[in-house]
């Protein structure tokens, strides 16, 4: 196995996940062998640390209007890597990503991104799927050495608040 980059995510990732899911404190504390743990209530925020978990996909079930998640990617690979985005934007979406460059060295092995989804279209529609994949240095056949792949998956919904009531 040789992925070049992993998402990695810890104890703490998956009980902020559970917390938005709404399982409560206690059935919680009885998965992490009694250490206990207190749920924030977000409310409409719930949403967002389901969106920023950091999986190797990115799945928008309102874009109302702009959106940015956040991932978080570890060099697995050579020390030394660059990799360079590549989006194919689901229909009706823009997608930009920043940085849109990774440097990996010696002392950085870790590298946060941001992905901004922007709705094109104020419909409601469909799921729209598309993806984001990273790639590092290109060999003498124009092929890349890691092409890490994540899946981009949004619907866009109407955003009835920007309306003014007539």
């Amino acid at each position: 196995m040789d992925p070049g980059l992993v998402y990695d995510m810890g104890p703490s990732d998956y009980v902020r996940f559970l917390c938005a899911m709404g399982y409560n404190d206690s059935a919680i504390s009885s998965i992490t062998q009694g250490e206990k743990t207190q749920c924030r209530k977000l409310g409409a925020a719930t949403n967002d640390m389901v969106e920023d978990l950091n999986v190797p996909s990115i799945t928008i079930p309102e874009l109302r209007q702009n959106l940015t998640v956040t991932r978080t990617v570890t060099n697995v690979g050579p020390v030394n890597s660059v990799y360079i985005a590549r989006v194919r934007a689901p229909d009706g979406v823009r997608v930009t990503v920043e940085p849109s460059i990774l440097v990996f060295d010696s002392r950085t092995k870790k590298v946060e991104f941001r992905v901004t989804f922007h709705a094109k279209r104020m419909i409601q529609g469909r799921y729209t799927f598309g993806h984001l994949i990273w790639e590092d240095g290109y060999g003498d056949d124009d092929s890349s050495s890691h092409s890490v792949r994540i899946p981009l998956v949004v619907r866009t919904v109407i955003d009835y608040s920007s309306y003014a009531e007539t």
